[in-house]
């Protein structure tokens, strides 16, 4: 059993679902961080919010996340600066800070567990050093201390990890209990006024602001915001302007104290890493091996790729590891989240494509979407714009990536099936089968019953692809996960897998 340590040890509060014909300023789809913070915010502007989550409040990618809130996303500025300018990566420096100090701001009447600390990006491997180096340049030239950010090169040993061969601070930075946190902000929306309804899954969005409910529970409003990892079925085309990634996590026991400030690697190998304060002196969070969603047979091994890191860096024979989970988030060609008013609709609002530093770009999203119900400006509109296309690079690197997806269409019937039929389905397993010449996705439950489901995306028709890891199909087109007898878990599927 996979269970995020945020959510193992917070206690969420209950909602019941969403009934009848319900009206408001502003309806928000998703109970994640960024719908949560959206909601909040617009209330607290004195708007009438309802807010409609599919399954449990924080449940999905936001109490799975590292629980680092840092305008450091790994390197970034450089990048930014040579792709799209000095202003926008000023833009995304600034935007970034105000999340970190907004989440400080909302989190200072939360008992979540707020550390301020350094957060490093570091490189065991002297031949990727000059990027650390690059990397520092950058933030200089863009003047980010200006903004509050110091920055400097940092001793090797600063790290606390061994094999460190060069490393960039970010000082000031936070990290929280994300369950924590976020059953805060789903207390603080009550205490708004804001009318929260759970297992209320939405399945269609009007031009116009309704949404409606699989549960036949409908919401007319001035805006409605999409606040839900990948915006849900067609709606603007994310689905093609975005890849889908999964990372895996654990929070371990070391033999020593655990190093006090946040890292991240840029090896080939990239390792992220945090101190776990609920593990005592000696807890750390490790997340890694990432890869696209459902491109990926052993899942397990990514966990366990991460368990032979650390035994490997502390020189130990055996972790012991208290909990372990995955998480997935959208990657964006152009480096930038999509947030605002949609192509289609300006009554429909997103923000999507994190990369996963949702906790402070998700947190500078809700602020925008705020000023843009508000009626504000805001300086961070064209930087996120969600009708933006990205430019000739982005185009080129879009139609890539729809290559893929094509691919994947293409192979529907290439699938790898299990050996031996359904009779040697184990309990707990699960995978595909041929059934009279037909595939289908098949899973024995712990109390030995068979369960089977067409393995075809409801979303666009893609061939799903089994994660033992998670025990979910998963589409590798867009992303979208099912549990194995095919409830939706994550869009921007609206419907659940036909059974077989």
């Amino acid at each position: 059993m996979n269970d995020s340590v945020w959510l193992a040890t917070a206690t969420m509060p209950r909602f019941e679902a969403a009934a009848g014909e319900l009206r408001a300023d502003v309806v928000v789809v998703g109970g994640g961080l960024i719908g949560l913070t959206t909601a909040l915010l617009a209330a607290q502007e004195g708007a009438e919010v309802v807010l409609l989550e599919g399954g449990r409040i924080g449940a999905r990618t936001s109490g799975n996340t590292t629980g680092k809130v840092t305008a450091q996303h790994s390197l970034i500025y450089a990048d930014l600066a040579k792709r799209h300018g000095s202003e926008k990566a000023e833009l995304y420096a600034a935007a970034n800070l105000a999340g970190v100090e907004e989440v400080a701001r909302l989190g200072e009447s939360i008992d979540c567990e707020l550390i301020r600390a350094p957060a490093y990006t570091y490189t065991t491997d002297p031949d990727r050093a000059h990027r650390i180096a690059a990397e520092v340049a950058a933030t200089t030239e863009l003047g980010l201390s200006a903004l509050g950010l110091d920055v400097a090169l940092a001793d090797a040993g600063e790290v606390g990890l061994p094999g460190v061969v060069e490393a960039i601070r970010f000082d000031n930075q936070i990290q929280l209990h994300p369950g924590l946190y976020l059953a805060g902000l789903a207390s603080a929306l009550v205490d708004e006024g804001v009318r929260v309804y759970e297992h209320s899954r939405v399945v269609d969005v009007s031009r116009k602001g309704r949404v409606s409910t699989e549960g036949g529970a409908a919401v007319d409003a001035r805006y409605a915001v999409l606040a839900t990892l990948l915006p849900i079925g067609m709606t603007g085309g994310y689905f093609a302007r975005t890849r889908p990634s999964r990372s895996y996590g654990i929070a371990v026991q070391l033999p020593e104290p655990a190093p006090r400030g946040m890292a991240i690697s840029i090896d080939e190998q990239v390792r992220s890493t945090r101190p776990w304060p609920g593990g005592g002196p000696n807890g750390l969070i490790v997340v890694g091996g990432s890869h696209e969603t459902g491109t990926v047979e052993d899942t397990q091994g990514r966990y366990q790729g991460l368990i032979d890191w650390v035994a490997s860096t502390w020189g130990v024979d055996e972790v012991a590891v208290e909990y372990r989970w995955s998480a997935q988030d959208y990657n964006t060609v152009d480096m930038l989240p999509y947030v605002g008013r949609t192509p289609e609709s300006s009554a429909i609002l997103v923000a999507t494509g994190m990369r996963k530093w949702g906790l402070s770009n998700g947190t500078a999203a809700a602020m925008l979407l705020r000023d843009v119900i508000a009626g504000r400006d805001n300086p961070w509109t064209e930087l996120y714009d969600a009708r933006r296309i990205g430019g000739p690079r982005a185009v080129a690197e879009m139609v890539k990536d729809n290559l893929k997806v094509s691919k994947a269409f293409a192979a529907g019937h290439l699938r790898r099936t299990l050996k031996g039929g359904a009779d040697h389905l184990e309990v707990g397993q699960g995978g595909l089968l041929d059934v009279d010449g037909s595939t289908v996705g098949a899973y024995r439950d712990h109390d030995g019953n068979l369960h089977k489901v067409s393995p075809v995306c409801t979303h666009m028709g893609c061939a799903l692809s089994w994660n033992p890891a998670e025990s979910t199909w998963d589409c590798p087109c867009h992303g979208s996960r099912f549990t194995p007898t095919g409830t939706i878990l994550d869009g921007p599927a609206t419907k659940p897998l036909h059974p077989r």
